[in-house]
Parts: structure tokens; C-alpha cells; sequence
């Protein structure tokens, strides 16, 4: 009976330490694996942050050459949401901006060093075509002008207008009607028509809005004036 309360003793010691072992083996076995996690998260991190997509001008896809003018730019939605007009990594108009209206919003830019010259903006639902057209006449060679629709532009359009934005470099200006979209980028001087333009008509049976079609979207390089 004497020895009996040592063994107990000696058991419970063995038993003490044994659960201790066990535990230190599973909280060991925690923290290889919280350890793994962790570096393969810092991994998945790296190889997210070594794939993610650089970032050119005003949101492009790819660079524009050295040399070019990048922009990006939307018509309006329906009578909704106003244009918008990026260069060179700038809004030059927008909504928030709150420079942009109703009827042709424009932006006019030298074509030599990319330089802002002015913004307007032409009512030719219920204003008058006049002011337009002495606007585009005064427009100097070698000048690019940023052109988009927001709710109506082509109400008050008459031939005069239509053949100076022509003149310009489009091909879609004679076929403007009312609440279509359009948006286009030109200059004074150019020798063919431009290769930036979009134009989608109002189509009850294809608009995306009731009323308006869908937002036009448009971005490219536009190369510079040459001497």
C-alpha cells in the first residue's frame, strides 16, 4: 500500500508530461501551417502585384508612341450623364467637371505640343447654329478638335455646319440625326478622313435607353501636327 501512492504519483507525472508533449506538437503543427499560409498569401500577393496591368494616359490599353496625344473619350448618356474627355492623362470635360452640355461638346487642342486652346459647348437642339458656325471657322490649321453628343446635336445642324466638321475629317457628320450618338476627333488641315470616329443611331427599336441608344466610347494616339 506504500508503494502504491508513489506509482499513482509517478503515473500521474507521466500522464502530465505526455499530454504536454502533445499539446506542444499540435500548437507547433499551428504554427507551421499558419506560417505557410501566410508566405503563400505573400506569394499569391507578389505574383498579383507582378501581373497587375500598368497603367498608360487617361486609362488606355497600350501606350501611345512618344510622339502621339492619348485620349479617351464617351458621348453622352441619353440626357442623363454628360460626355467625357481625357488627354494626355487629363479630364478635360465631364459631368463633374461640370463643363459639358447639351448639343456638341468640344474640345480644341494644338496640334503641335498637345496644349488645351479651349472648351465649348454648342445647344443645337434649341440654340442657335451661328455662334457653331463661326467657331469652326476661326479653328486654325493643324488644330485637333474633340468632338461628342450629349442628349440632342443635330436639330439645328444645317449643311454649312455639317460641311466645316466634314472639312475636319468626318465621315458621319451628313448622317447625324436627331439623339444619335456621336463622338470624333479631327484637325483643320487634314488630308483623308479621320480614323476616330463612332456614330450609332436613335433607334426605337435598338436603343439601350428609352429614347437615346447606347454610350459611345472611343480612345486612341493621335499623332502631331508635322510641319
Amino acid at each position: 500500500m506504500r508503494v502504491a501512492g508513489p506509482v499513482k504519483f509517478g503515473v500521474v507525472i507521466v500522464v502530465f508530461l505526455l499530454m504536454g508533449y502533445l499539446a506542444f506538437q499540435i500548437f507547433e503543427i499551428k504554427i507551421e501551417g499558419n506560417l505557410k499560409s501566410i508566405f503563400a498569401r505573400s506569394q499569391d500577393d507578389v505574383q498579383v502585384q507582378a501581373t497587375k496591368l500598368p497603367k498608360y494616359k487617361c486609362g488606355l490599353a497600350k501606350p501611345c508612341p512618344e510622339d502621339h496625344f492619348a485620349f479617351k473619350m464617351s458621348s453622352g448618356a441619353a440626357n442623363v450623364v454628360g460626355p467625357k474627355i481625357c488627354i494626355e492623362d487629363k479630364i478635360i470635360m465631364s459631368g463633374v467637371k461640370n463643363n459639358v452640355g447639351r448639343g456638341i461638346n468640344i474640345a480644341v487642342v494644338n496640334g503641335k505640343t498637345g496644349e488645351l486652346l479651349e472648351t465649348k459647348i454648342f445647344d443645337l437642339w434649341s440654340g442657335d447654329v451661328n455662334p457653331f458656325i463661326d467657331f469652326l471657322k476661326k479653328v486654325k490649321d493643324g488644330t485637333i478638335v474633340f468632338m461628342a453628343t450629349y442628349d440632342d446635336a443635330a436639330t439645328k445642324l444645317n449643311d454649312e455646319a455639317r460641311k466645316l466638321i466634314s472639312e475636319l475629317g468626318s465621315s458621319s457628320i451628313s448622317n447625324l440625326s436627331f439623339r444619335d450618338n456621336w463622338i470624333f476627333v479631327g484637325a483643320k488641315g487634314i488630308q483623308s478622313k479621320s480614323p476616330f470616329e463612332q456614330h450609332i443611331k436613335n433607334n426605337k427599336e435598338t436603343n439601350k435607353y428609352e429614347g437615346w441608344p447606347e454610350v459611345l466610347e472611343m480612345e486612341g494616339c493621335v499623332p502631331p501636327k508635322k510641319e
